[in-house]
């Protein structure tokens, strides 16, 4: 039995007039029509040929664009409201402030930066700036909050990006953003059901799972959309997450190999979520390419089954023709059936029609600001002011064992050496990583406008690189051999600043040691060097560096952050933050120092 949606009743609330709208929509599309009123596009492009030609060919519902600056993003928006048939839901993930929809826009902090604040009016904060900003450039919609848990410190995609390993605390902190992006007319879409950061896995390259129990599932994730759901959460993202051992508990009988993740999976969706917690609101897929998905079953036959198993809305094509195709058979050889494409499109207008899309006909450029409104809201000042309080706000200090490490001035340390500590460089992320300024760069002209004299490390693998490509292999050979007095350290530098630069969202987060031995790299030196480790991206690098006895997660490099930091080093302000995760990864050895009776502070 398929849950069917009722306008009338939560998230919804419709009055009769836009029920009415709704109905009349839905019984004068065509069949092309409803088919492509279930996809989300990403678009190829901003010019008015490729967005009309995408409009007046597949009918697409709604757009999940690649984010670019404010200027662009709402000429290609305005674009897509005034050229398309039915209004749109145009999406962004505005998951830590407004430059998720404009790269011009705010970055207020990733999640479990916002949780470290200690204070639940910074998650609505965000979410407030998040909607100004994304709403002035016509956004109406935003797969955000992440509500997963961060309960196994290995995850690599999740673990910055949620409010933490505490289900009361995801709780308050995702309704407080929902209160602050939804006062400015965005939809925010929940994500990743059934829940993620319990596998270490990613799902964009292979299966996940959440092994949770039934009672431990209900006690955790199960909470958090049900409360969500009666906070009125108008969307959730379907992750492709498997849930076997809930699903076994209702199905004893199922084998593993029959279970689907939550995208594809009709007991996820409409049995579980909908039924059990009662859940009304619409379901979109996470996004369609990634291995989780598509190593379920052939592309043909996965199009359809989503949609049958209770999404509503179908993360971008692979390719339009084909995609659009292969659904449209899927409804034509039943296993699409009529009832469910016609339940997905209730919800997806009547999501439109709660934003009220509907009042617009006839003068459909209204739903946008005028540009030069619009354009006014992107980063303003106040929203700066609420980037910056959370920055200074946020940073934790973590483990705090050396004698009078602090304050970090001048007079006690006048000669300090940055060393970066990094992981896996490769793929994407290194590429547009390289564009930016490093994060040891701009710390060093912060530290010298201080009165510091600071040198930046250049690892042993930054100076082979720059020798001619013939004496390279002879110069990696000989790196054992490349041994130095600790001298070096001691009588040249005052403090070692180690900046862990290990980005979550690859495969692993884990700190990559180079080959070298004896040099600054690794922080062999804790006895030897007053040493202040500082991680500014993700919380868990004690689990590669336990021996150190100061550590500091700052959970991002923004130039306000290293500021604040540089403010807390001197004793200028204290560290307020509150680990909202295990910073300790919940292994004995992360929280050991030995503070050495010999005294080598200055």
């Amino acid at each position: 039995m398929t849950n069917l949606v009722d306008l009338t009743k939560k998230p919804y609330n419709l009055d009769q007039e836009a029920i009415d709208w709704v109905e009349k929509t839905l019984s004068e599309m065509s069949l092309d029509e409803k088919i492509g009123g279930l996809f989300v596009n990403m678009g190829a492009e901003r010019t008015k040929e490729y967005l009309t030609d995408i409009l007046d060919t597949y009918h697409i519902s709604a757009v999940r664009y690649n984010k670019g600056p404010a200027s662009e993003v709402y000429d290609q928006n305005y674009i897509l409201q005034t050229e398309s048939k039915i209004p749109l839901l145009i999406a962004a993930n505005t998951e830590a402030g407004g430059d998720g929809a404009v790269t011009d826009g705010t970055k207020i902090g990733d999640e479990i930066k916002v949780a470290a604040t200690n204070d639940p009016e910074y998650a609505y904060k965000m979410g407030d700036v998040a909607g100004y900003e994304a709403a002035a450039v016509g956004c109406n919609a935003s797969f955000a909050p992440i509500v997963d848990l961060t309960r196994n410190w290995r995850n690599p995609i999740i673990a910055n990006r949620t409010w933490g390993d505490d289900v009361d605390q995801t709780i308050e902190l995702s309704k407080r953003y929902m209160d602050g992006i939804m006062q400015h007319g965005i939809t925010p879409f929940a994500k990743h059901f059934p829940g993620d950061g319990i596998d270490e896995r990613d799902h964009h390259l292979s299966y996940a799972s959440n092994p949770m129990t039934k009672d431990e599932w209900f006690e955790t994730f199960g909470r958090i959309y049900g409360e969500l759901s009666e906070h009125g959460l108008p969307g959730i993202m379907a992750g492709h997450i498997h849930l076997p051992n809930v699903e076994k508990a209702y199905y004893p009988e199922r084998e593993l190999d029959e279970m689907l993740p939550a995208s594809l999976s009709k007991f996820q969706l409409d049995e579980l979520l909908r039924g059990e917690l009662g859940y009304n609101g619409a379901i979109v897929t996470d996004a369609s390419h990634m291995v989780a998905m598509t190593a379920s079953m052939p592309r043909r036959e996965m199009l359809p089954t989503a949609i049958e198993a209770g999404c509503d809305i179908f993360l971008f094509f692979n390719d339009p023709e084909e995609d659009f195709q292969w659904m449209k058979e899927g409804y034509e050889n039943g296993i699409l059936t009529e009832e469910r494409l016609h339940d997905a499109l209730r919800r997806t207008l009547g999501l439109k029609a709660r934003l009220g899309l509907h009042k617009f006909e006839g003068r459909r450029e209204e739903i946008m600001l005028p540009k030069e409104e619009a354009m006014s809201r992107i980063n303003t000042e106040a929203s700066q002011q609420v980037a910056d309080e959370v920055a200074d706000k946020a940073i934790t200090l973590v483990k705090d064992k050396q004698k009078d490490i602090f304050p970090v001035t001048p007079e006690r340390y006048k000669r300090i050496l940055i060393v970066d500590v990094e992981g896996h460089k490769g793929g994407f992320g290194a590429m547009i990583a390289g564009n930016k300024r490093r994060a040891s760069d701009i710390m060093k002209d912060i530290l010298e406008k201080r009165g510091h004299e600071v040198t930046v490390w250049e690892s042993t693998e930054e100076k082979i690189m720059k020798l001619p490509e013939s004496e390279r292999a002879a110069a990696i050979a000989n790196v054992y051999a490349q041994k130095q007095p600790i001298a070096n350290l001691t009588d040249n530098y005052d403090l070692i600043l180690n900046l862990v630069d290990v980005n979550s969202g690859g495969t692993v987060q884990r700190i990559v040691w180079p080959a070298a031995k004896g040099t600054p790299d690794q922080p062999f030196y804790v006895h030897e060097v007053p040493t202040i480790v500082v991680s500014i991206q993700h919380a868990f690098a004690l689990a590669d560096m336990p021996q150190v006895g100061t550590y500091i997660n700052a959970y991002d490099s923004k130039e306000n952050t290293l500021e604040a930091l540089a403010a807390k080093l001197a004793g200028e302000s204290e560290f307020t933050g509150v680990s909202s995760v295990d910073p300790y990864c919940g292994l004995i050895d992360t929280t050991i120092w030995r503070d050495s009776e010999y005294d080598f502070k200055k």
